[in-house]
């Protein structure tokens, strides 16, 4: 029979989970830190990027409704609060790179556009959201999605900047990520820590971080494939 973790051994296995197959290692990821890409090409990125994080506070939403725990409850209000109500909208500033690159508002959020890997990122953070039990969602959506985003735009931002000499108006989305998620991410991490109080609850917990990091893989390769690499999926 499984035992318990105490909360350090169960703290090292997420962050091994995350690390494990992080988005911060993909091949768009380094190319873009190399400063391999075009404007045109991050102009794709924002376009479907969009449809990953645009639902973001619906899906903090339906985790709410499933919530029993009232600091875990203050915590997502804080967090739909800056996605939506906290000055500038994420997405609008989102929208305000993309435009800089070359794309429009209405082509950002045109849901026909979205690669059929971003559709399937996209379906399962809104099942994990409305179904799975909050503490797994939260290990999926906030430790094993969210708790990613410091590390990768720390990786990315500085080739903004000192290539191709974008303001800090141009890629305030960028910065404000930085520092937003490192603080979700770590919120997230305790509140998995305090309520995945049984083993099975722990694994299962950890086997949805396992397969939030293979989700963001198969997104961001999905966007490689379709605008860098430009090698189509093999078909039956």
């Amino acid at each position: 029979m499984a035992e318990l973790m105490d909360k350090e051994v169960f703290r090292e296995k997420l962050e091994a989970a995350v690390k494990g197959n992080s988005s911060e290692v993909a091949p768009f990821t380094n190319a873009w830190a190399e400063g391999q890409l075009t404007r045109e090409q991050f102009a794709k990125w924002v376009e479907q990027h969009y449809h990953y994080v645009g639902p973001f506070a619906d899906y903090l939403g339906y985790m709410y409704s499933n919530c029993p725990y009232e600091d875990a409850k203050d915590f997502l209000l804080q967090n739909m609060w800056e996605e939506e109500l906290g000055g500038d909208r994420h997405t609008d500033l989102l929208i305000r790179f993309g435009e800089v690159c070359g794309t429009t508002r209405k082509q950002v959020e045109d849901p026909n556009n979205m690669l059929a890997t971003t559709l399937g990122l996209q379906s399962w953070c809104y099942a994990m959201a409305m179904r799975e039990n909050f503490i797994v969602a939260t290990a999926a959506l906030i430790v094993g999605l969210e708790s990613q985003v410091p590390g990768i735009y720390r990786k990315q931002t500085p080739t903004l900047r000192e290539k191709y000499r974008f303001t800090d108006h141009e890629i305030e989305f960028f910065d404000l990520h930085i520092v937003s998620d490192e603080i979700h991410g770590e919120r997230g991490y305790q509140i998995v820590l305090k309520y995945a109080d049984t083993p099975e609850l722990q694994d299962r917990c950890l086997k949805a971080v396992q397969k939030a990091t293979e989700m963001r893989r198969m997104y961001i390769d999905g966007i490689y494939r379709a605008f860098v690499d430009e090698k189509p999926y093999a078909t039956l």
